[in-house]
This record gives C-alpha cells, sequence and structure tokens, in this order.
C-alpha cells in the first residue's frame, strides 16, 4: 500500500555514493521511534528534510522499513535541523563546531543569510575574509551541483558523480552531458563507457548513433589495453564490439573507418603473421600506443647503433679491479654481465631472487664512477626506487620524477630535445614498464649514453599494456644475461629457494618442520571462511608474539582476487574492524575511512606526486574543509572528499599491486576458489614480495595448480618482430 511520510534525517547510516542505495534514519512527527527509511537518495545530509512515497516493508532482519518510491528535499525549518544539515558536510568550510556559532547568531533566518547576505557571516568568530571566499564558493557550487544531481537522477545515473561531473565541466556540466556523453568515460576518472552509455540511452540516443558505436570502439579497445593488450585483431576486435555493442557489424565498420580517418586508432598490416597467438595480420591500434610501440622499437635500434661518448674499457683488467674495490670474488656469470655492461649500449640483466643482480650493479657503478662519468638510477614506483637506493647507495628516482612529468606542462619534460644528462642510466623492476612509459624513458636518452635494463622476468607482467622486457629478451636485438645460480648466502632463505622452485615448475616442501632458516611456512586450510578467520589470528597476533612484526607496518597480505571471503574488499573491511575499530571517520562510495588506516592509491596522480599503489596511512579527517590527509612515507598529501576513489584500504592488496615493493612480511591466501588466478608467475610474485618472512594459507591443491599453470594469458604485442626485424 502506497503511503507518504515526512520527516528529519536524524543519521546516514550507510549510503552508497556509486549506486544512490542508502539507509536512513528518519524523525517523523507522530512516530515515537526513529523510522528507517530505504532508497535510492541523492547526497543525503543529517537534517535535511525528506518528503517520500512508498510503502512499509518488514525485513527479516532489521525489521519495519519505509522503502522510497519517490522523495523531494526540503531544508530544514528548525534550528537544530539547520545546525545539523550545515554541520553535516554540506558546505567546505563549515564543519559541526562552526555550524553551531552560526545557527546561535542568525538563528533560523541562517540559510537566508547565506544565500543573500553572504558577507554578514564575517560577524561570526573564526570566519574571516578566507574563510568567507570559500564558504561562498563551496555554497554557489553545491547549487549547481544540486542541479546536476537532479539532472543525473532523471536520466537514470546516481548522484554520487556529479560533483566529479561538475568539477570537470562547472555550469557547462549539463550542456556537455546533453551534447555527448561519452565525453565523462574518457574525461572522468571513476566513470566508464557503461555509465556513460545509460546517461545516452536515457538522454534519447540510439544504439546505433555514430557517436556511441564510436565512443563504444574506444571503450572496447581500451578495456584490451587494461587486459595488458597493445592492439586488438581486427576479426577479434568486431566480434568483441558486436557483443558489447550490440549492433550491426556494418556499425563497427564504419566506426572504424571514421576513426581511423581521424587519427584516433591505427589499422597496421602487420608484415608477418604473429605466430604466438595465431592473429591475424590485420591489427587496430589506439594511436597512442601505435606511437608508442614503432617508438620503442626504432628508438632501442637507434641507440644501439649509436656511437659511446666514453673510453673503451679494458674489460678484463676493469673486472680485477672492481673485485678488489668491492672485496668479493664474482662468479661466472656475474663477470659475464659486467663485461656485456661494458661493451654494449643497451643490455639487460634478469634473474631472480638472491642471483647477484645487486652485486653486479654495485659493480658497475664502481667501474662507471672510475671512469668519472654522469649515472643514473631509476625505477617504476617509489618502493622500487628506495629499494635501490638502498642496496646501492646511490640515489635512485622513480621514472617519471626522473623524467620530470608535469601534468601542467602536458606531460614528460625530458625528451629528445631535453634529454637526461648522464652517459649510464639502471633501471631496475623493468618487468613493471608497460609500452608507453618505456616509449618515454627511450626518448629522453642521449644517443651517446648506454641503459642497462635490470629485472625478473619471470614475475607478472606490467599492469599497463604489452610485455616489454620479456618481448625485448626474446627478439635478440639486445643483449641479456640470465642470471640462474643461487648463491651460498640465499641458498639459506627457505623464501628464495621456495621461490625458485615455484619458478621451476617444482611444488615447494610444504612440511613447517623442516627447512633451515624457516621464513617460509604453509597452513592448510581448505574453506575461505576458516582461512579467513586464520589469517586474521596471524595478522594480529601470532605473527606479532612470535616475530615481533607490527600488523600495520611491517605484514602485508597479498590476495590473487578482489572478490569473495578472501579477497581484497572483504579482507580489508575485515582488518579494518580488528585493526582500527574507531567509530569516527568518513563514508565514501561505500567504504569507511578512519585515521589511520593503511591506505593505497590506485591511479597515477601527478598532482598530488602520488602513484598507483603507494601505500600511506590516513593521519587527519577535516570534516570542516572536507580533507583527508594521508603520509606516504612520511610526506603529507591533502584529498577532497570527491578524490577519495582514487583511494582504497590497503591491509590486503592484490598480487598485481604489489609489484616493485618488498615488504618484511608477507601472508598469502591461495584457495581452489581463485582457481582463474591460479598461476606459477602470480605466486611466484607474490612469495618474491617477502623480506623475512612468506607464510600462505591455503590448501595444497591450490598450491599445485598454481604451481603446474605455467599458461600465462597471450598479450597482442608486436615489439619482438619489430625489433627483430631490420627495417
Amino acid at each position: 500500500m502506497v503511503s507518504n511520510i515526512q520527516g528529519q534525517i536524524e543519521r546516514v547510516t550507510f549510503h552508497n555514493e556509486e549506486n544512490g542505495f542508502t539507509i536512513v534514519r528518519l524523525k517523523v512527527p507522530g512516530y515515537r521511534e526513529l523510522v528507517t527509511l530505504v532508497g535510492n537518495l541523492m547526497a543525503p545530509l543529517p537534517g535535511q528534510v525528506i518528503n517520500a512515497t512508498g510503502e512499509w516493508v518488514t525485513h527479516p532482519q532489521f525489521g519495519e522499513q519505509f522503502k522510497v518510491v519517490q522523495y523531494k528535499t526540503l531544508v530544514p525549518a528548525t534550528v537544530t535541523g539547520i545546525e545539523r544539515y550545515l554541520g553535516s558536510g554540506l558546505v567546505k568550510g563549515i564543519g559541526p563546531v562552526m555550524a553551531k556559532r552560526i545557527v546561535k547568531l542568525f538563528g533560523e533566518e541562517t540559510l537566508v543569510v547565506i544565500d543573500e547576505t553572504t558577507d554578514r557571516l564575517c560577524e561570526v568568530e573564526g570566519i574571516g575574509e578566507k574563510r568567507l571566499g570559500m564558504i561562498r564558493k563551496a555554497w554557489e557550487d553545491q547549487k549547481h551541483i544540486r542541479e546536476v544531481m537532479v539532472f543525473l537522477q532523471g536520466h537514470g545515473v546516481s548522484a554520487g558523480y556529479a560533483a566529479k561531473i561538475y568539477k570537470q565541466y562547472g555550469n557547462q556540466s549539463i550542456e556537455v552531458v546533453k551534447e555527448n556523453p561519452y565525453r565523462l568515460a574518457m574525461d572522468i576518472f571513476g566513470i566508464g563507457f557503461i555509465t556513460a552509455d545509460k546517461i545516452a540511452e536515457n538522454l534519447g540516443f540510439q544504439k546505433n548513433s555514430p557517436v556511441r558505436v564510436q565512443a563504444g570502439v574506444i571503450y572496447v579497445l581500451s578495456q584490451m589495453a587494461d587486459e595488458g593488450h597493445v592492439y586488438y585483431p581486427y576479426g577479434a576486435l568486431i566480434e568483441k564490439c558486436i557483443n558489447v555493442l550490440e549492433v550491426a557489424q556494418e556499425a563497427i565498420e564504419e566506426a572504424l573507418d571514421v576513426l581511423f580517418s581521424d587519427k584516433r586508432i591505427v589499422i597496421d598490416n602487420l608484415s608477418e603473421r604473429d605466430v604466438r597467438s595465431n592473429a591475424e595480420t590485420s591489427a587496430v591500434y589506439l594511436s597512442t600506443f601505435y606511437a608508442c610501440e614503432t617508438g620503442v622499437a626504432s628508438m632501442v635500434k637507434t641507440l644501439l647503433r649509436s656511437p659511446y661518448s666514453r673510453r673503451k674499457v679494458d674489460t678484463d683488467k676493469a673486472i680485477q679491479w672492481v673485485q678488489r674495490e668491492i672485496s668479493m670474488s664474482l662468479a661466472l656469470n656475474q663477470v659475464e654481465a659486467v663485461k656485456v655492461a661494458l661493451d654494449s649500449k643497451i643490455m639487460i640483466i634478469t634473474g631472480g631472487p638472491g642471483t647477484g643482480k645487486t652485486t653486479i650493479i654495485k659493480a658497475i657503478l664502481a667501474i662507471f664512477e672510475r671512469l668519472r662519468i654522469e649515472i643514473l638510477l631509476a625505477a617504476p614506483t617509489g618502493r622500487a626506487a628506495k629499494k635501490m637506493s638502498e642496496a646501492t647507495g646511490h640515489e635512485a628516482r622513480t621514472i617519471h620524477r626522473m623524467l620530470e612529468f608535469s601534468p601542467h606542462k602536458r606531460g614528460f619534460q625530458r625528451d629528445e630535445k631535453h634529454p637526461l644528462m648522464c652517459d649510464l642510466l639502471i633501471v631496475d623492476e623493468t618487468s613493471m614498464i608497460d609500452t608507453v612509459l618505456m616509449y618515454h624513458l627511450l626518448k629522453a636518452m642521449p644517443l651517446h649514453s648506454t641503459l642497462i635494463l635490470i629485472g625478473d622476468v619471470n614475475q607478472l607482467p606490467s599492469v599497463g599494456p604489452g610485455n616489454v622486457l620479456q618481448d625485448i629478451i626474446e627478439s635478440n636485438a639486445v643483449p641479456a644475461v640470465r642470471l640462474t645460480e643461487i648463491f651460498r648466502q640465499a641458498q639459506e632463505s627457505d623464501i628464495i629457494v621456495n621461490a625458485h622452485l615455484i619458478n621451476s615448475g617444482i611444488i615447494p616442501s610444504l612440511d613447517n618442520s623442516e627447512g633451515t632458516n624457516h621464513d617460509f611456512f604453509f597452513i592448510e586450510k581448505t574453506g575461505p571462511e576458516e582461512a579467513l578467520e586464520t589469517i586474521l589470528r596471524l595478522v594480529c597476533i601470532r605473527i606479532q608474539n612470535a616475530f615481533g612484526f607490527d600488523p600495520l607496518d611491517d605484514v602485508q597480505i597479498l590476495t590473487p582476487m578482489n572478490r569473495g571471503t578472501v579477497g581484497t574488499s572483504n579482507l580489508n573491511t575485515e582488518f579494518q574492524k580488528a585493526l582500527n575499530p574507531r567509530e569516527d571517520g568518513i563514508m565514501r562510495g561505500g567504504r569507511s575511512f578512519r585515521i589511520n588506516d593503511k591506505v593505497m592509491q590506485i591511479r597515477n596522480n601527478y598532482d598530488k606526486d602520488v602513484f598507483n599503489g603507494d601505500i600511506g596511512r590516513i593521519s587527519k579527517i577535516d570534516l570542516e574543509n572536507h580533507e583527508v590527509t594521508i603520509l606516504f612515507d612520511g610526506r603529507a598529501v591533502t584529498y577532497d572528499y570527491p578524490d577519495l576513489d582514487e583511494i582504497v584500504l590497503a591491509y590486503a592488496v592484490s598480487v598485481h599491486k604489489s609489484q616493485g615493493s618488498e615488504y618484511p612480511c608477507v601472508v598469502i591466501p591461495l584457495l581452489t576458489q581463485h582457481y582463474v588466478l591460479l598461476q606459477r608467475n602470480l605466486l611466484y610474485t607474490a612469495v618474491t614480495r617477502g623480506k623475512k618472512l612468506v607464510i600462505v594459507v591455503g590448501s595444497k591443491k591450490a598450491m599445485a595448480i598454481a604451481v603446474k599453470n605455467d599458461k600465462q594469458q597471450n598479450r597482442y604485442t608486436f615489439l619482438r618482430e619489430r625489433l627483430a626485424s631490420r627495417a
């Protein structure tokens, strides 16, 4: 039976910004108890008055609730309601304390004062010109954002995107969305093609609209890039687009022709068949990826042909000298690596943990320093660069910092016109470098310089498109030294020994009574619930008691999946409760953030100088200014509330996100429920992240599946062939 109620929001119990689903507690005249109201609401705030139409339902667990069908919001009329409304986070610059002061002075006229005579707020203690300007702007923005919210809700989209859309387009937001809603998918992080397509459908765009089909093709190619592909075969792409867009093949082909004419894509008839994937010869690239792949191949060849600026070195004498200098005898393959480095313009050193890569770097550095030449060290991530600095005693920077990336100056400032000032560049963790980043790195290389790429080709490939390290090695265009010998000191670590066994397809001993150093343990649990319970006890109590590792600073849970009982999402929820059970905090996008939470950045943000995979701790939540401060390696970075969709909890992270990092202790859930992702290189990568202790919690069957599964997903890339050709 349809009913109508009106009341004031006392508390927002839950609100998901992505889909609008909300649970609020409503104070309704005539009802002794607070009413639970559920439904899709736009940005609900305590103090707000809701007039709702819907029906009463009985939830089996939570009892009687009012389920909203339609509603409208009204500004609060009482002094208490206005105070709660203003203090709930509506306006940047007004928190609970300031709201109390404002309402105490202006009473029931408060909202009229803010709306019509804002200058009068200066009469309130603590509000000066700066804060007044902040409040005035925030109040005006709120009006426009609410217009955008109403518009979006009318077209089937949640209000959670309104602030982002308004931030991107300002007062033109509604006009931009009406004209081409697919721009949202390209311009705004968090809004993909599916959301934009929903808006377009509600605005009356037809399925076979050229604007929609062209945007859809770009979307599918971008999805393929997210899976690691640099290009996608023409026929396979058409099939995918038909499935996603539900339009005829002719419409897809027409869209491809237009996109090709507009130079947004490149259709390349590959000069020879890609025998690895048995793909057809016609490949479709997003233009950026085509330029990067062909650019990498061309620049590698140019660098190889270019002369040295430094004098030639007697390698035998250099080897003898450096062994005395570093007080260490080099093994045969280490000697080979140093010699190749001295004789080559570009070279690759690849090997697993304990195979002496750091010793080789130290030897190469000692020789090149003796030659008095400029040396630079770099790595893809901040953690990898820090690790490189600690291992070598030389400063290492992230590739982005070294290339002086600036979003305000349109990208990397170092390029062929402004090259790096170096004679030798050593780059670590090269397996993490995708096609685009390698292109920009090579663009900035001086032609007289030497480039040494170091990495473990058996780890997971880059998150971004391409398989650069493996492709360069397999092309045989560049000298490569593979390190396979595990040195005696490393053999004392079960972590290193077992990592190499896994990489060789051999299941390591899972008997905890064996081993020498006891830094690798396996705890058998077959069900996800008991695995979760075990991991909670391990991290919160047992590891700290037995090994002294701090649960937050020293222990990292690495899991293959995001979903499920022992996926990142649920693990983070459970560990937030266990390790940071504070009552205060904020909700964003259905996620709770609290002071002292361990969090991770999930996209590169060049303005803030934080990057995908960086882990920090929340140090401050400013309810008044709508800001959250996060410490990354001691550096404070401030986020506005709308930017928090770039942040996730990081008590547990995916194995992919852990690349380039090392942690004192790693805990890995490994169950047959993870079947799709039980792969050798994923398990190998996870195990090699642990520096002092690795604990695997799971089933022996899952371990066996992962170790035996050496089938890696093929990535469509033509870099190997381009490098191998003489053209």
